[in-house]
């Protein structure tokens, strides 16, 4: 789990208990989630937070959840910028693989080096969850006097400017350094840039930001030492790029929260796009006369959940008033209003701030509604229905199957469920949505962390020949098999998507050959008292005559056969392997 430091001292000042002790003050953040995993050498302590509350992710966001369960603060607080001085413009140069820029002015900000330490810390834990180390969203922040307005736009305001340079472009100082260097000397001799280069290095031209002095920003890898922000800096301009603009405004308000808490006032940055798809449809924005987009930011507009107060008391366990609900909402930093929905049932509109980025759902709602009640208040009750646990019939399967094939000289695997396309598709030479057993249209994640795991398994196979690649230094024969999950999309199932276990097994070994899969495949059947048959089958996967599908008690369930030398070459083997998969439901 994440942790972050946060100085006691500083969470009393900020909270305005400074006469709590640090044992209370633990019990209190243990209360709101935080569990206290010890001191820093600095003393600090160290907190381990749930990564959905990055709001939490600094002093002052701590600061402020503790006011509220302390009662010192209620409902939803939101800050009143002051209208746009600046303007962000996104020219059609910028990489199509980083497209989106938002953005903040930060006036009469007070930096002491706690707080420049704690704005330093927040980016850092915003980069490294949010931001996706910075893949998908990465945060400049600068110190605006150093800055100058482009050419002012028509309105007379000044103007940054977002675009697209080639890598042996302008040259500029970064951070940590004394020489001017161009983006791509950053990538190469820069301790940072070497850390990033990935991000980027892919690109035809490289994201910067200019004033008009020149570049001072390459973002997602590192600012310019021009605009370097120290305590002597009270107003800053704060910058946001990334691949999706509603994770960068969502980070930007976190950020504008928290400079808020030290006294600081939010001032509007007006972000001018060039083309009218350049900015999300889920950003609000409006057309220019260009044909763009503008955008306003920090995005500070509130969203509502709506959530029944039967649920609340069925969640929580608990007998509530509706005017305890209002309260417990609004010592929760949300705000209530009691309705009825078109049953006459009472429910209730509740408001989210801007700085939630984590509240997707009502029981997101109710577990606020629960930590402001107290969960140690709340009094433990029997169940009205009194059970005997037991083994569900499908692990009672599972568990049986996995015996077998123990004794059958097989050793237990358990592989990841999540794979990519390559993985699962053009190694073992199938195409998706293709009659190939395995070659299901793929149930796809749609904001992937990692190239790795971009999509859940079609099949079991290519789990097992990625084992045996990475066993090749190991004595054969490797009997290998795994009882696993796998999905696919299927329009049938109410979800979209099918999903069931799967029996997978290989054998590699110098004398590895059909007829050896499929003796331990009969034995499987016979043990489990079901009809086996094996009809010649063609697979890519698989030798042609050297195949056959898997139909058990007339059903056609899976594949068996000797894998193909283009696969055995492809997985870097030198020996034969025969394998077999099929449903684990047909031998119920």
């Amino acid at each position: 789990m994440p942790t972050v430091d946060i100085d006691p001292d500083e969470l009393r000042e900020l909270t305005g208990h400074e006469e709590t002790s640090d044992d209370d003050l633990i019990d209190d953040l243990f209360g709101l989630g935080l569990e206290f995993e010890g001191r820093t050498e600095a003393g600090e302590f160290e907190l381990e937070f749930a990564p959905d509350r990055l709001d939490r992710l600094s002093v002052e966001g701590v600061a402020r959840s503790l006011r509220y369960q302390y009662g010192d603060a209620r409902g939803v607080h939101v800050p009143s910028p002051n209208t746009a001085e600046w303007t962000i413009t996104v020219d059609e140069s910028v990489p199509d693989e980083r497209p989106y820029v938002t953005g903040a002015v930060i006036r009469d900000v007070n930096l002491d080096e706690d707080a420049l330490d704690s704005l330093i810390q927040l980016q850092e834990k915003l980069h490294a969850t949010m931001g996706r180390k910075r893949a998908k969203g990465a945060i400049g922040i600068h110190d605006l006097t150093m800055l100058k307005g482009r050419d002012a736009m028509d309105d007379g305001t000044p103007s940054i400017k977002y675009v697209g340079v080639e890598p042996d472009g302008d040259r500029f100082v970064p951070l940590d350094s004394d020489a001017e260097m161009t983006p791509a000397e950053v990538l190469e001799d820069h301790q940072t840039g070497q850390t990033y280069a990935d991000l980027v290095s892919g690109y035809d031209r490289y994201p910067a930001i200019y004033d008009d002095i020149g570049l001072f920003s390459f973002p997602p890898v590192i600012n310019g030492r021009r605009t370097e922000v120290s305590t002597d800096s009270r107003d800053l301009f704060v910058e946001m790029t990334g691949t999706d603009q509603w994770t960068i405004d969502k980070m930007l308000n976190i950020v504008c929260y928290a400079l808020s808490a030290r006294g600081a006032t939010i001032e509007e940055v007006t972000v001018e796009y060039s083309g009218s798809e350049a900015a999300n449809a889920a950003s609000n924005g409006s057309q220019t006369q260009s044909g763009g987009r503008e955008l306003v930011r920090p995005d500070l507009s509130m969203k509502t959940k709506t959530v029944s107060h039967a649920r609340i008391e069925t969640i929580l366990g608990i007998d509530l008033d509706p005017d305890e609900v209002l309260d417990l909402a609004e010592r929760s930093g949300l705000e209530a209003e009691k309705t009825e929905n078109d049953d006459g049932a009472l429910v209730y509109e509740v408001t989210v701030p801007p700085y939630r980025v984590d509240v997707l759902h009502p029981l997101d709602i109710i577990d606020d509604l629960g930590r402001a009640y107290g969960f140690n208040e709340l009094e433990p009750t029997y169940p009205d229905v009194g059970t005997v646990g037991g083994r569900h019939e499908r692990s009672r399967l599972e568990r049986a199957a996995r015996t077998q094939l123990v004794g059958l000289g097989f050793e237990d695997l358990l592989n990841f469920h999540m794979i990519n396309e390559e993985e699962n598709y053009d190694r073992l030479e199938i195409s998706p949505g293709t009659d190939a057993y395995g070659a299901g249209e793929p149930a796809t994640i749609k904001e992937p962390y990692s190239e790795d795991y971009t999509m859940l398994r079609t099949w079991v196979m290519p789990s097992l020949m990625t084992v045996l690649e990475r066993n090749t230094h190991r004595s054969y024969p490797q009997h290998l098999s795994e009882i696993g999950f796998r999905a696919a999309l299927d329009d049938s199932e109410n979800t979209g998507v099918g999903e069931s276990r799967h029996v997978g097994a290989v054998l590699a070994s110098h004398d590895a050959g059909y007829e050896d899969a499929k003796a331990r495949l009969q034995t499987l059947a016979r043990n489990f008292d079901v009809d086996l048959e094996t009809p010649p089958t063609d697979h890519p996967a698989f030798i042609s005559g050297r195949t056959a599908a898997v139909v058990i008690d007339g059903e056609d369930v899976g594949v068996i056969g000797e894998v193909h030398p283009k696969v055995l070459i492809e997985y870097d083997l030198e020996v034969p392997v025969a394998a077999f998969e099929f449903d684990l439901a047909a031998l119920q």
